[in-house]
């Protein structure tokens, strides 16, 4: 036997949601699951509250549980329970005497959702589910049945469903539902539950006692409502109807005489069974309904009902009776005037006799008193209905009646009027029939909570109309015939007044009230009463011209009560009530001027036409005779009276002016009588009166010319005389304490709701008084911020009754005034929430006025100690009202309100924890239960446009909804800051220790309470498990936005991250169910849908990344393949099983019927286009001046949008229209109105288009860091490259049609260019990656380049260049994104670097007639589109490189670089040159000296100027790379101007010291000699380039560039002799020796333009590079190589990676090549021969000949022979070291695969600096990185060969040109003839040489001892090795022949 979780209440909680959402709120697809239910559930139906019986198998079945266990529904294997479990399944069992099994299920279901109920136990939680099971079968059925066809009322359903419902309630009916409901109605009372509950401890607190008893109530009320329902529709049989009236035959009445709501429902339904006037009717479906009737169609039926209710048994209550009586004689009156009742006429000739019986049982009283007495009768419109028909059919069938009962009245008025003339007492046996219907008309009619205005039926538009100015279409109709009953109706008024006896006239005045109730009935009744007076008003005494019931008589009335009043005399006459006694009114006059004046009331409340007439009649004058009426001594009551009906009248603006100005002159006194007395109508009266004046009009002068003006006075009587005392005063009835509490806190309300603190308000004014000056007051809304910013009184009494209200409600009992103190409390906390909001602007203007008034903030004063507890617990008492939310709505809204006010302060948030914690336990978990209950409330709904009045339990469904929405924008504000805050607290996250040792669970495991966080995600996971998504999104859009963020928030926030992404993770799968129902499509609610998705996206890029990180890959994987899975599919297959399928199994490109990417749906989604509002048509105000204000109502709200503030708007323009004077003004005052109105609507939309477009911004944004997200930060492995660059591919063509549109919003654009950017560099990437790994990219693949086809890599450039071109002049920060990604897509097409194997000889031809490899068909197609774009492409680039933004500028640099170095045509190189800004560039060099001198300062400074430096000057290089470029760049003058630029002379030094001292921590921003190498190394390898590039205008190019040389020579000089031993100073040194070598030369002067002076200095300064040309071979190749070696090795750090070092080597033999080179260069330039050659060289190789030569300085040494043969035998051995190292990187890179991985990691590591880098590269990219740095090692040592083979080449070239000179053509000489060389031009270098006989004999042995065989052997293997291969023949052979000649021909 397996356990079912709780069939007593999960299943029929599930029936009742189904029967909701069918029925009430009307679901698609709900009728097919209602039928299932219905299936389901019909035995419950069918055994109404039958519970299954007890067996005693089961008994021991449960017994057994605690030893073998038991199996429940949805889990696995038996459970153990515990024995107490198990006893308290028994208690259970026996005290609703139900089966032991559903005991225990009960039992289990309350331990599972024991969260929900804090502080209650287990069974005290079942008792509830118990109960709540019944009510939704209860509340099931009403709907049902409600749902029916019938003839009262319909609910607009579907057919379908009707006939469903009709059909299963039809079937129940049969089954006897009557009887059943009638019996458990008998037998289910509260008093008998809660005798048994409470016998078994099955009752907790109070408010679980309050719960279980109105679950109770609930039930029987909803099965009594059923019955009711039936009957409203369709009439009971005859057996059911028999049960009924039995039922209520024996029903009692509650202790004041009124029937209880279930008894209430019961009558109804029995007068509804008894009721056919709705035939009258005449509806279309009238004859099926007469076909349905019994009453009509069954005789047996009639005579049955008759025979009951004729016969003389007297029921329980014979008021009851009487009514059921008189409703039968009513319906047999309908039937006898029917055709089908001349069969009945035994019976309805009865009719009039049962009347009789009715009137003697009191039927009009017990109507009264019984029934409308009863608090249930008015909260249903079709009891009003009813009731009404039920009077007014007795006033129209029974007229002959109503005439007997006028007549027994008449009689009875003379009877009791000679009583009074003898003295004797009135007999006792009069009956009161007419008076009680009187009594009862009135009431009935006088409340009308539906706005039904019945009483209209008693009121016929006919004669009395001519005399008022309304026409017949009052009514909404044309003027016709009234139909007859209402004709009846009118007559009856009209004639119960004629002739009126003195005990009836109270009674009628009574009735008018009631029936003058409502806008038309009131208007009807002043006319009325008008119409009754006397024409002319004469001759009142008499009674017989005009009726006591009219205006003109009650006014003079008024005026003689006044007059005599006042003037205090005796009067003759006090026999006749209407004429006033001496001093004073008898209490029966009291009565009739009481009721008059209510009746006047009532029209004034009701009808302002009324009000105007009454006040301008000149004899009337009522608010003058009341006024006066006021200062006479009349008892309280009249006055209070009185005030009340002033009050009426203070409705109209136009009386409340003038009433408040005669209220001034009057100055009432409010007398201490009432406290003597301890009754206050008059104060609460008074309260009243002020409460409609404040409301109408406020005048400023208020008592201006008596007093200072202002309402000061009055305000100061209210708070000190009336609501300071109200609680220490005494009370004869309880609840007025509360009365006048709420009245007086209504007008403090009033007057601070509608007060906007002013500058003026803040200002010490004064004014004259009767010629002294006096202060002025304040507006009072001042007055009473000033009280609440200040410890006082006034402010303490409200805290004290808050916390007074909530104690009352913890009791959850009823209690006199308790909707009065409820009330009360609402003022208290509106008053407290309103000047939270105003007070920043309040103390703000405070501080300007510079006042000595002294305020504190509010939200410190409520920090406060309380007076009553000693504690600071104001904030906890207001936090407590959130508790009773879902009996005071308004009372949670407004607290959760001010708590959203406090959260914005850190310094309270703390406090706030440590006082919501540190409270006793139950308080704090209530706390936190009333935070989660708002947030549960299932009641809570989001409306669109607010609906109060007409529907209450809306407008209560919106406060909830509201409520809800402040505390999430608490948790929201709070989570900004830091903690402990009140958000961790409610969220359930640690406050005491750390907050990231949170350890989230589920509500109820391990004790954990239902938190805020539970509770929002119980609200979103509403529905998940549907296709139609979270509800929530759809019936609470904005609801839904807040409950992401907060989610969005935690996972955000460092301290929450960790425990929320585990517990959403673990408990919930909260993203993954969530994110598959995206994209969220609300229409009518955009924006909400835009912003939900935005925070759920951004939620899922945190956990997409963490994920990642703790290489929880399955996570990672699921999500991956949810968001970029574009196959359909399969239901069901999202579970975690299938994480095993790779996305590459799962993403298979292909054709078969793919699904949209759930991320390209989401991108589809948000709308690119905007609608914006159009301009403004004005007509009277000036379009700028309005623009110009509304700029200045604009501010920031919470979310961050830039709005404007309507509500200020619409008071400036307002006031300004008022401002105008003038009749034309006023004439067009509703036109200019109306244009307000057009300006405030403009304003309103403006603002949405502002919210929409920033929730679209808001949208893209977070789509983007989703998908930036996936690429980056996710494993690579998980998406492979070809569908990595499939989904870059649909990304990036979707986002560009999308922003291509022409209707798309340019503020989006800028996301998308970042979008554009990240989407095209991982896409270059990938590709890359994909090359790297060798997927046979040589053009092999069928489709194009890579795995993305060319064509789909062309449109994507297409639409990139359509991009850029279609954001025009404007955006260039935005094109700088559009620039980058150009230039990673153009990087796709840039071949990578190839290892050189020195194999190139051999297949050059091939290399020629290859066929185009992919890298090369690509680079021209991208050229074809580039230049498709002509010119339009290049302006706009060209521009943006020349001026704009500096990270614009240097895109827009680096493109022109990279389309120039693709450009074969040079179509841009001539656009550039032609277009002059090539010249612009060039010019702009020299603009750019100072702000580059600028960088060189210590202070590290902005470095922008510099990398726009580098930028331009890679742009120069690339131009002067061909020779069209360099010559242009010649004619611009690019060298002069580089050569004017001074930054060039401003070499800091190298002090290391001071460098280390100026360097930035961060090691980001470069040292000065940095910063200087980077401005001066770009300017070298510019100028190298026009050196290499200008072969043809050598001359020209080199002239000057030498002139560049001289003028920063001395730069240079220092640069050549630095001992630095560095990357950046060998880089300096091959780049200087580079540029001499090819400029410095002494052909380079032989142009003629220079004048001989300038041309004998500029061959000093070439003299001078030469020499430090070769001093710097003796420091790389000499005697200090060794030196330098180590120096190199010291300043490379261990942890650099190995590339420096090699480089290093490079720049050191570049160095020495280009020396050599210049020394070559110099011999050949000297002279073609030898003889006549340039000697270089001393002619010694070895150690220095004799002593002579050490007085020569080092600077001017010239080195010898010797050190070049030392550079060629070091440049032999290097060659050979490489070429080994060359050959092994060539083997290891061809068996990469076989590497070891030691040896991958050796690799891996010359790319990585630090030494732990390598561990975590994945071993993936670990063989792409081996292959890349294998490929640099190569072509590293390739170089280095290259260098080396050149160096031995020229070095062999030098030595042969030496030696030839030496050995063959020079003449010895002494060394005597000169010491020191000359140094001037030529023969200054052949003075150099002087040769001694022995040195060449010298010269000549040591030649032959270095150059020996073996070493001339290696010479030619280095030929061998190297030239063939390279198809580079070199002349090393040859040279080695001829040294080795000339060492021969020497020795012979």
């Amino acid at each position: 036997m397996i356990i079912l979780l709780c069939s007593l209440w999960g299943p029929l909680k599930e029936l009742w949601e189904t029967v909701e959402g069918a029925i009430w709120r009307r679901q698609p697809e709900s009728v097919h699951l209602l039928d299932l239910q219905l299936k389901k559930h019909k035995p419950y139906f069918l055994s109404l509250f039958k519970n299954p019986p007890k067996s005693t198998e089961q008994r021991e079945k449960v017994r057994k549980a605690s030893t073998e266990g038991i199996s429940i529904q949805g889990q696995q294997g038996a459970r153990l329970l515990p024995e107490q479990l198990l006893t308290e399944a028994f208690i259970l069992s026996d005290l609703f005497d139900l089966g032991e099994l559903a005991a225990l299920e009960l039992l289990l279901a309350g331990e599972h959702q024991q969260p929900h109920f804090p502080g209650l136990t287990r069974g005290l939680v079942a008792v509830l589910l118990y109960w709540d099971g019944k009510r939704c079968v209860a509340n099931s059925l009403r709907s049902l049945i409600l749902s029916r066809h019938g003839k009262t009322f319909t609910l607009d359903l579907g057919t379908d469903l009707v006939n469903l419902t009709t059909r299963f309630t039809d079937e129940l009916m049969a089954h006897g539902l009557t009887k059943q409901i009638l019996s458990l109605v008998s037998d289910v009372s509260v008093t008998r539950e809660f005798e048994r509950l409470q016998k078994e401890r099955g009752l907790g607190n109070e408010k679980h006692r309050k719960e279980v008893s109105d679950l109770i109530k609930e039930c029987r009320q909803s099965l009594a409502e059923c019955l009711f329902s039936w009957t409203c529709q369709s009439p009971l049989n005859i057996d059911d109807t028999l049960a009924l009236i039995g039922h209520l035959e024996t029903v009692t009445a509650e202790a004041d005489g009124s029937l209880d709501s279930v008894n209430l429902a019961l009558v109804m339904a029995l007068l509804y069974c008894l009721d056919v006037s709705f035939l009258e009717q005449g509806t279309e479906d009238r004859e099926d309904l007469l076909q349905a009737i019994p009453l009509l169609t069954e005789r047996q039926y009639v005579a049955a009902v008759h025979s009951r209710l004729v016969d003389g048994h007297v029921w329980k209550l014979p008021g009851l009776q009487a009514v059921v009586r008189l409703s039968w004689a009513l319906s047999l009156r309908v039937l006898s005037q029917l055709p089908q009742g001349a069969a009945l006429v035994e019976f309805t000739e009865a009719d009039e006799a049962l009347a009789d019986q009715a009137l003697l049982g009191g039927v009009f009283l017990f109507l009264t008193e019984g029934i409308l007495g009863s608090e249930g009768f008015r909260q249903e419109e079709f009891y009003t209905r009813r009731l009404h028909a039920l009077i007014t059919d007795f006033l129209a069938l029974m007229p002959m009646k109503v005439k007997q009962l006028r007549n027994r009245a008449d009689e009875d008025a003379r009877l009791i009027h000679m009583a009074l003339q003898m003295g004797s007492e009135p007999p006792s046996s009069l009956r009161k029939d007419l008076e009680h219907l009187m009594i009862l008309i009135g009431e009935f009619y006088w409340k009308d909570p539906f706005g039904l205005e019945l009483s209209l039926d008693f009121w016929c538009p006919s004669e009395s109309l001519q005399h008022t100015s309304l026409t017949g279409s009052f009514l909404g109709v044309a003027l016709q015939r009234p139909p007859h009953k209402q004709v009846v109706l009118s007559k009856f008024v009209r004639q119960m007044g004629d002739l009126l006896p003195a005990p009836l006239y109270i009674p009628y005045l009574r009735m008018l009230k009631g029936l003058a109730c409502g806008p038309q009935c009131s208007h009807y009744c002043f006319s009325l009463l008008k119409s009754n007076g006397a024409p002319h008003g004469e001759n009142l005494q008499g009674g017989v011209s005009g009726s006591p019931v009219s205006w003109e008589h009650l006014f003079h009335s008024l005026m003689l009560y006044h007059e005599n009043l006042r003037k205090d005399v005796p009067s003759a006459d006090s026999a006749q009530y209407r004429h006033p006694p001496i001093r004073g009114i008898t209490p029966r006059e009291l009565d009739g001027l009481t009721a008059f004046m209510q009746l006047l009331t009532t029209i004034a409340t009701w009808s302002e036409t009324a009000r105007l007439a009454l006040c301008e009649h000149p004899q009337w004058t009522p608010v003058v005779v009341m006024l006066g009426l006021l200062q006479c001594s009349v008892p309280p009551v009249l006055k209070a009276q009185l005030l009340h009906t002033l009050a009426a009248f203070a409705k109209s603006p136009e009386i409340a002016a003038s009433l408040w100005q005669s209220l001034e002159y009057t100055q009432m006194e409010l007398n201490e009588i009432e406290s003597s007395c301890e009754e206050y109508p008059l104060t609460r009266a008074f309260c009243q009166l002020i409460s409609t004046l404040v409301e109408s009009s406020l005048p400023v002068n208020l008592g201006a010319g008596l007093r200072a003006p202002g309402f000061e006075p009055y305000l100061a009587f209210l708070r000190d005389a009336i609501f300071l005392p109200f609680p220490t005063r005494a009370y004869r009835r309880p609840a007025e304490k509360w009365e006048v509490a709420e009245a007086v806190l209504e007008v403090f309300h009033k007057l601070l709701r509608g007060y906007e603190p002013q500058p003026a308000d803040f200002l010490l004014e004064t004014v004259e008084l009767q010629g002294e000056l006096v202060p002025a007051h304040k507006p009072p809304g001042h007055s009473l911020m000033y009280h609440l910013l200040n410890d006082s009184p006034l402010l303490s009494l409200c805290l004290s009754l808050l916390e007074e209200g909530v104690r009352q409600l913890d009791t959850y009992a009823p209690f006199p005034g308790k909707k009065q103190l409820e009330s009360a409390v609402l003022h208290c906390l509106s008053l407290l929430d309103l000047a939270l909001q105003k007070e920043v602007v309040f103390m703000e203007l405070l501080r300007e006025s510079q006042s000595s008034v002294l305020v504190s903030p509010l939200e410190q004063l409520l920090q406060g100690v309380s007076a009553q507890s000693r504690r600071a617990d104001h904030i906890i008492n207001i936090a407590r009202y959130l508790y009773h939310s879902s009996s005071n709505p308004e009372a949670a809204f407004l607290s959760a309100k001010i708590l959203r006010h406090m959260a914005r302060y850190p310094n309270i948030q703390s406090r706030l924890v440590g006082d919501f914690t540190h409270d006793p336990q139950a308080v704090s978990e209530k706390l936190l239960a009333g935070f989660v209950e708002c947030l549960d409330n299932e009641e809570a709904q989001e409306e669109a446009e607010k609906t109060d009045g007409k529907y209450p339990e809306k407008r209560v469904a919106r406060i909830r909804h509201e409520t809800q929405i402040h505390i999430l924008n608490l948790l929201i504000t709070s989570l900004e800051l830091k903690g402990p805050n009140l958000a961790l607290y409610l969220l359930g996250y640690e406050v005491k220790k750390p907050v990231s040792s949170t350890n989230l669970q589920d509500p109820g495991v391990l004790g954990c309470p239902r938190s805020c966080l539970h509770a929002i995600l119980s609200l979103l996971q509403r529905g998940t498990e549907r296709r139609s998504g979270p509800l929530l999104t759809q019936q609470a859009p904005h609801l839904a936005q807040l409950c992401y963020q907060v989610i969005y928030q935690l996972c955000a926030c460092s301290d929450t991250s960790g425990p929320t992404m585990r517990y959403l993770r673990t408990s919930q799968d909260f993203l993954f169910s969530h994110l598959k129902h995206l994209p969220f499509i609300l229409a009518g609610n955009e924006i909400a849908a835009l912003n939900q998705m935005s925070w759920l996206m951004k939620t899922a890029a945190i956990e997409l990344r963490v994920t990642s990180l703790n290489r929880q890959r399955s996570h990672t994987q699921r999500l991956l393949n949810l968001l970029l899975d574009d196959q359909p599919h399969i239901i069901g297959s999202t579970s975690l099983s299938d994480h095993s399928r790779s996305v590459s199994g799962f993403l298979h490109f292909d054709t078969v019927s793919k699904v949209r990417r759930k991320l390209l749906s989401v991108l589809d989604a948000i709308d690119f286009s905007q609608e914006v509002p159009d301009t403004l048509q004005l007509d009277f105000f000036e379009r700028a001046q309005i623009e110009q204000v509304i700029s200045n109502c604009e501010h920031v709200n919470e979310q961050g949008h830039t709005v404007c503030n309507v509500k200020l708007l619409h008071r400036v323009l307002v006031a300004e229209v008022n401002a105008l004077q003038g009749m034309a003004a006023i004439g067009q005052r509703p036109l200019l109105m109306e244009e307000v109105n057009s300006i405030l609507q403009q304003v309103v939309e403006r603002n949405r288009v502002r919210r929409c477009l920033s929730a679209k911004r808001h949208a893209l944004q977070s789509w983007r860091s989703l998908v930036e997200t996936i690429l980056t930060a996710c494993p690579a492995e998980l998406i492979p490259a070809d569908q990595r660059q499939l989904i870059i591919r649909d990304l990036l063509l979707d986002l560009h049609d999308k922003v291509l549109a022409e209707d798309a919003a340019v503020e989006l654009m800028a996301i998308v260019a970042g979008a554009v950017f990240t989407l095209t560099a991982h896409l270059s990437q990938s590709v890359l990656s994909e090359q790297q790994q060798g997927a046979g990219l040589e053009g092999g693949s069928s489709s194009g380049f890579a795995s993305i086809a060319n064509s789909a890599l062309h449109l994507i450039l297409r639409k990139l260049l359509n991009f850029i071109l279609c954001t025009g002049g404007g955006f260039q920060r935005l094109r700088a994104h559009l620039y980058g990604s150009l230039l990673y897509y153009l990087q796709i097409a840039q071949k990578p670097e190839e290892p050189d194997t020195l194999q190139t000889g051999v297949c050059m031809w091939e290399r020629l007639t290859a066929p185009e490899d992919g890298f090369s068909k690509l680079q021209r197609e991208n050229l074809a589109i580039i230049e498709s774009y002509g010119t339009a492409l290049m302006e706009v680039v060209c521009r943006d490189a020349c001026d704009g933004h500096e990270i614009g500028r240097m895109l827009a640099l680096a493109v022109l670089d990279r389309v120039l170095s693709i450009d074969r045509q040079s179509q841009w190189l001539v656009y550039l040159c032609n277009s002059g800004y090539l010249r612009v560039l060039v010019e702009s060099v020299n603009q750019d000296d100072s702000a580059l001198q600028a960088l060189l300062l210590p202070q590290p400074p902005l470095l922008k100027p510099l990398y726009i430096y580098e930028s331009k000057m890679a742009l120069l290089t690339r131009v002067a790379k061909s020779a069209q470029g360099a010559v242009e760049l010649l004619s611009c003058g690019l060298v002069s101007q580089l050569a004017e630029c001074q930054v060039f002379h401003m070499l800091p030094e190298n002090d290391s010291l001071r460098v280390l001292g100026q360097r930035d921590p961060s090691g980001f921003i470069p040292s000065p000699l940095e910063r200087y190498r980077h401005i001066l190394l770009p300017t070298l390898r510019l100028l190298q380039v026009i050196l290499t590039s200008t072969t043809t205008q050598h001359q020209q190019g080199a002239a000057q560039v030498l002139q560049w040389v001289i003028v920063h020579s001395d730069t240079i000089q220092s640069i050549l002799r630095s001992q630095d031993v560095s990357m950046g100073s060998l880089q300096e040194l091959s780049l200087l020796t580079a540029i001499i070598s090819k400029a410095a030369l002494p052909g380079v002067l032989d142009l003629g333009q220079i004048n001989s002076a300038a041309q004998l200095e500029f061959q000093g300064h070439i003299g001078r590079f030469q020499r430090q040309c070769l001093s710097l071979l003796v420091r790389l190749a000499g005697t200090e190589r060794a030196r330098y070696l180590k120096q190199i090795e010291e300043s490379v750090s261990p942890g650099d990676a190995a590339e420096k070092r090699e480089e290093m080597e490079v720049a050191m033999q570049q160095i020495c090549a280009n020396v050599m080179e210049y020394c070559q260069t110099l011999l050949l330039q000297s002279s073609s021969q030898a003889q006549f050659t340039v000697c270089l060289f001393m002619q010694w190789l070895s150690s220095l000949p004799g002593p002579h030569y050490v007085a020569v300085p080092s600077v001017s040494r010239v080195p010898s022979l010797g050190l070049v043969l030392l550079l060629l035998k070091n440049s032999t051995a290097s060659f050979f070291h490489y070429h080994d190292t060359h050959t092994q990187s060539l083997a290891k890179l061809e068996r990469l695969e076989q590497l070891a991985p030691e040896e991958l990691r050796e690799l891996c590591q010359g790319l990585v600096s630090g030494t732990g880098g390598v561990e975590k590269i994945p071993s993936v990219q670990r063989s792409v990185m081996a292959k890349r740095r294998l490929v640099q090692l190569v072509n590293n040592r390739a170089k280095l060969l290259a260098l080396c083979s050149y160096i031995i080449e020229t070095c062999l070239f030098v030595i042969w040109r030496h030696l030839e000179y030496y050995l063959l053509y020079c003449t010895p000489s002494d060394p005597k003839d000169s010491l020191l060389p000359e140094y001037r031009g030529e023969s200054a270098l052949r003075g150099w040489v002087w040769v001694g006989v022995c040195v060449c004999a010298q010269l000549q042995n040591d030649v032959a001892s270095s150059f020996t065989e073996p070493f001339q052997r290696k010479l030619l293997e280095v030929e061998a090795l190297y030239s063939k291969a390279h198809s580079h023949h070199t002349f090393i052979q040859a040279l080695t022949r001829r040294i080795r000649g000339l060492v021969r021909h020497a020795k012979s």
